[in-house]
Parts: C-alpha cells; structure tokens; sequence
C-alpha cells in the first residue's frame, strides 16, 4: 500500500513535514534541465527554522522510487536515434552507389571513337537530381530531291510506252524525265518514287543504251546518287559527368554521283508482227484467213495486228477462212474508221509527222486526194538521216516487204497518213 505510516505512539501534532528551501529560479531555456543547486545560489538562502526532526519513512520493498526525467533509464529504447541512423546510413549507400555508377559509365566510355569534351577536374558532388538523361533534337540539314534506286526495268522496247519507276528522296519535286535526251512523259510522282513512260524512238536506237535524267522545276538537275551510308544517321554520345545521352545529327555523307541507264529493244509484239508480215507478203496465209484476190491489202494488215496481239471485237473481226468479216477488217477506209475509235492503242499522223513514225505502224494512201483510203500497209523499215526520215512499207495487192513511200507516192500520187500504234 503506497502512502505514509505513522506509529501508533507517535505524537500527530508535532509531527510535520518540513518544508522544502525555495531553489532561485533557472532561466527559461534551462528549466527543462536538473541541476542541483550550487553553494552560490544558497549563500543568499535563508535557513528555514528548524523543526522536529522526523525519521524518514522507508517505503514498501515492492515499491520502485520516484524519480526524475533526467535520471538515467536503463530500459528507456532510443527509437528516435536508431531511425536517424538507419536513414544517415542509407542516405550514404546511395551516394556511394551513384558515385560507383558514375566512374563505371566513364571508364565504358572513355575507350569510345566518338567522345564527348573533358570536363574540367574540380570537386563534384554527385546527387540523384544530377542524373539526367536529355534527347537534344537533332540539327535540320537542308535536303535537295536525289534518286537513290535503281530503275525497275533495265531495257525497253523502243516503241515507247513501257512505265519505269525509280525511288529516292524528296523526288515530288522532280518535274521533267529525260531518256537519251528524250522527254519522256511523268505518269505518277511523290516524295519517295517517280514513274515515267519511256518515249517511243526511232529503231534505229535497237540495242544503245540511254541515259535517264531529272529535273525539279527550275530546269535544275536531280542528283543521282548511291544510298546514303549508315553513319549518316546520327551517333550517341554519353557524357559520363553529367550522365547525359546526347543523339548527335551528323550531316548526311556525301555520296558517290552515278548515272541511270537503259537499253531499247525491240517489242516482241512489234517482232511477232513483223515476222509475220515478212513471211507472207508473197504468199497468202488462206489456211487461216480468207484471200480477197486484188483487194487484200486492209485483209493483210488485220492479220498483222492479230499477229501483234490485238484482239477482235464487235467492231473488228473475221471469222475464219470461210466465214464473214466485218467491214474494218477487209476496207481501208473502215479500218481508218476504227482505228480513230481505238485511241487507247492507236493515233493518228499526217506525213508532217513522219518523224514519229516506227516499224509496226499502219500506213495507208489516198491516190487520188478524195479523202478515202485506197491501200493500207504496214511500216516494216524506218531510217532517220540529216536529210529527214525515210519509211518502207510491206502487204499485199501491192506485195511487197519494203516499198519506200517516197517512190510510192512520186508514181501512184496522192498522200499517205499513219497511225503509230501502241
């Protein structure tokens, strides 16, 4: 039982407990910290009267003492100073760490091709915020329209009419495509591919070979070049101080300047036709076709044009060696007729134009200058001079392989009009 006893025997009224002598007051900043007071402080005490002593009162042995807060606990946990010291230890851990990440990223990068300045050697503290990677942009280079591919055919027949496409860079600014010096017509353009049909020339280019050059819209010439090499494309570069990772744009290397070309050949429809037309100029195919003895010659040329590949139609056919015929397939003013219809295959030239005219076309006379047709042959040979362009004709009522239209014309009279097929 915690509290006072007293003796039975003992005196109540003189018993008293004695006053405690008044301590100087401490200042406020040490107030929270016990100190006994000095021999000083008590010099200026006056001593309070003294009273009956009184034997202090043990207290119960299963009691623990009172005592105060700045006593020494042993079975006080320091809590607050374990915490501190685990995060001061942890906080320098992860210091040396990134300490440790910095020297390794710097020895990885010392030894490479492409390193960044020196930084300069003075103290550096090395912090978490400090890490941070940055992307720069890369540095615009102006880029002019180039072809870099290849064309996608090496020859052509030099009928014309074959579409070639080659690939490069910035190419929606090519607006002219040469062949041999040739314009040739632009079927499809945009910025990565060009497609152009190749111009129909003279037979007489059979097995040359033609260079294939761009233009933008000033007349200016488009580079072609051989692919850009792989360095071009940028390289990174790590700084190890700063740890940045920098993508550095090169400039784009130079490359090597070539030359396209091509090689015209020969059609292989134009060969199949004009084989067949020298083969029976002088002797009538009457095993497939029917003959029309003295008026054979638009008969003739329908054969060469399904030698060719043309096919028949409502408009244009023969039914065999013994069966009917439309009337374009046998005359030569209604063959004119229908080719004017087939513009998808057929145009169209007077004799002014006989520069464009190649072997396979269709020639066909007026004798008599009333604008009908009198004979239809078929181009088989055609010479370009100084002098101007020369052109022989084979077929039938007049059979012939090569009859040259100037000699046709100085003794029959007359005019002569084509149609270059395609």
């Amino acid at each position: 039982m915690m509290g006072c006893r007293v003796p039975p025997s003992a005196d109540t009224e003189s018993f008293a407990v004695p006053t405690p002598p008044e301590l100087p007051e401490l200042p406020a900043l040490r107030r929270s910290t016990f100190r006994a007071p000095t021999s000083a402080s008590t010099q200026h005490e006056t001593p309070a009267p003294p009273e009956t002593a009184v034997a202090p009162i043990p207290p119960a042995s299963d009691e623990r003492q009172p005592r105060h807060r700045a006593d020494h606990a042993r079975n006080r946990r320091a809590t607050a100073g374990m915490f501190r010291r685990s995060v001061a230890l942890g906080c320098a851990t992860a210091i040396m760490g990134v300490s440790a990440f910095g020297a390794v990223a710097a020895s990885a990068t010392a030894g490479s091709s492409v390193a960044s300045p020196a930084a300069p050697a003075e103290s550096t503290t090395v912090t978490a915020d400090t890490i941070t990677p940055s992307i720069e942009a890369p540095v615009a280079h102006d880029v002019e329209p180039a072809v870099t591919g290849e064309l996608s055919v090496a020859s052509a027949p030099f009928t014309g009419g074959t579409q070639v496409t080659v690939t490069g860079k910035d190419l929606d600014e090519v607006a002219g495509v040469t062949v041999g010096g040739t314009p040739a017509a632009i079927v499809a353009v945009d910025e990565q591919q060009v497609t152009f049909a190749v111009p129909a020339v003279a037979d007489t280019a059979l097995g040359t070979s033609a260079e294939v050059r761009f233009a933008d819209a000033a007349g200016q010439a488009v580079d072609v070049e051989q692919p850009a090499s792989p360095a071009a494309a940028g390289t990174l570069l790590l700084h190890p101080l700063e740890q940045e990772l920098t993508v550095a744009a090169e400039p784009p290397v130079p490359a090597t300047p070539r030359t396209l070309t091509m090689t015209y050949t020969s059609d292989p429809a134009i060969d199949a036709q004009l084989d067949y037309v020298l083969t029976y100029w002088s002797s009538y195919n009457s095993g497939q076709y029917p003959v029309l003895h003295g008026v054979d010659c638009a008969n003739f040329a329908s054969q060469s044009l399904i030698a060719r590949g043309w096919a028949m139609d409502a408009g244009w056919y023969v039914g065999g060696a013994g069966g009917g015929m439309s009337p374009s397939w046998a005359s030569s003013t209604a063959l004119r007729d229908y080719l004017n219809t087939r513009t998808d295959g057929a145009t169209p030239l007077d004799d002014s134009q006989r520069a464009l005219v190649k072997v396979g076309d269709i020639a066909q006379f007026d004798w008599d200058g009333s604008g009908d047709r009198d004979h239809t042959a078929v181009v088989t040979r055609v010479e370009r001079t100084a002098a101007g362009t020369k052109v022989w004709v084979g077929g039938h009522t007049k059979d012939a392989d090569f009859w040259d239209v100037d000699t046709a014309l100085a003794t029959g009279g007359g005019t002569v009009s084509y149609f270059s097929l395609r």
